[in-house]
């Protein structure tokens, strides 16, 4: 165990947790935070290049840690391959009442409904002209809260930000925001997008831009965000944000908090998202997998099904910033057990009829499973149960016991951090 989960965790647990992700933040500026001696280590098969940009390793921190570029280059001396700061509004905004920010400590996931709260685009466009430019930093653009002109709200993030960053994120995904979401359809995504687009060529020639999108899509949605994205050639996409949903199996008390969950429950959900718009975008865009990871494993399973980088979070708060290192070591070790040069060789490996690669039966074979809704679960089970019913008219619990191992697996979310404790007291 880590010195982040002996020491911190215990104590960091009983604060408010926002009042922790401020203190976080802090101790990041001063330097208080222990880094591993190989975080900084070269690692060649994690080296890869998306969108024009050279990347040490394909394992980002996505928006949302550090909303106002406070400490960008502070997390990319902890190993990140790159930093996502915002999302930033054109003007400054308080976000909404408090508390909005909720750990679910039995399920290793977070509920936020902080409401896009930040300083405003002009202080921290000022702040990212006086930083030390090193390594990758992304910029997430919002729009304010009531603003009537999305589309102008994100010309002006892109003209403030768009020469400071490597790319740039257009957010319409946040559960937050009213009516923000709603940005996702496709005449309203393509005039949005066509506005920045424009922007971008004006202010910031050259920079990326990138579309984050919901997990919460219908195919139709899908389809027609699909649609626009290939029209408009955009450079990349980030599947995906938070999640409205709550799955089955969640056993915290803050379960039923208003706001976007993120953590394991939303990894399969996500993934499952992630290669639908690999399979609807022909692999022709370069996909960003954020949802649920928390571990070399997880980040591989995205990157099998269409990821060319991936981006946690959550994670932290239950592992801290070792946990950016291990996932490091373990993705690396996974590529070349499976015969991977690169990790850009492992891009979409899931779908050789698209990606032209391949990834061993097994491996692929998982990461499809991990993604496709499963019509009628444990069949073979049920069937397997049947004769034995007939024959033992007098074990009641044969039946039963069939019809609940159909239903197992809409019962807990796939994928759960290798450490730390399944089930905690309850919030």
């Amino acid at each position: 165990m880590g010195w982040y989960k002996s020491l911190v965790l215990p104590v960091v647990r009983w604060i408010d947790a926002e009042t922790a992700h401020g203190l976080a933040i802090c101790a990041l500026k001063n330097n208080l935070v222990p880094r591993d001696d190989d975080a900084l280590d070269a690692t060649p098969i994690l080296e890869t290049e998306v969108f024009g940009r050279k990347f040490a390793n394909p394992v980002g921190l996505a928006a949302g840690f550090d909303k106002n570029a406070e400490v960008p280059n502070q997390a990319l001396s902890h190993g990140f391959g790159f930093v996502e700061i915002g999302s930033v509004t054109p003007e400054p905004q308080p976000g909404n009442p408090k508390p909005r920010l909720f750990r679910l400590y039995s399920d290793r996931a977070v509920i936020n409904r902080m409401g896009f709260n930040n300083e405003g685009a002009a202080v921290v466009a000022e702040r990212l002209r006086k930083r030390a430019r090193k390594g990758i930093l992304g910029a997430n653009l919002g729009k304010n809260k009531y603003s009537e002109d999305a589309a102008a709200d994100y010309v002006k993030g892109v003209a403030a930000l768009g020469p400071y960053a490597d790319y740039l994120v257009v957010n319409v995904s946040s559960p937050n925001t009213p009516g923000l979401r709603a940005l996702q359809g496709r005449a309203p995504l393509e005039k949005l997008l066509t506005s920045v687009l424009s922007a971008r060529d004006s202010h910031a020639k050259g920079v990326p831009v990138l579309l984050k999108v919901a997990p919460d899509l219908t195919e139709e949605d899908k389809a027609d965000i699909a649609a626009v994205v290939l029209k408009l050639k955009l450079d990349g996409m980030i599947v995906s944000n938070t999640t409205i949903d709550r799955p089955v199996g969640l056993n915290s008390y803050d379960q039923d908090e208003k706001g976007g969950l993120s953590g394991p429950p939303l990894m399969e959900p996500s993934t499952k998202v992630l290669a639908d718009f690999y399979r609807l975008t022909e692999g022709k865009i370069p996909l960003i997998g954020v949802g649920g990871i928390a571990s070399g494993k997880d980040a591989y399973e995205k990157i099998l099904n269409g990821a060319s980088l991936v981006q946690l979070y959550s994670a932290l708060v239950y592992h801290g910033l070792e946990l950016v290192t291990d996932i490091k070591e373990d993705l690396a070790r996974r590529l070349r057990k499976d015969g991977f040069a690169n990790v850009a060789d492992a891009v979409g490996a899931a779908y050789p009829e698209i990606s032209g690669r391949s990834a061993p039966v097994d491996e692929a074979r998982a990461a499809k499973a991990a993604v496709t809704a499963k019509a009628e679960p444990a069949q073979a089970e049920v069937a397997k149960a049947a004769p034995a019913a007939k024959t033992a008219a007098k074990k009641p619990a044969a039946k039963p016991a069939a019809a609940k191992s159909k239903a197992a697996p809409k019962a807990a979310p796939k994928s759960e951090p290798k450490a730390g404790p399944k089930s905690g007291p309850a919030e």
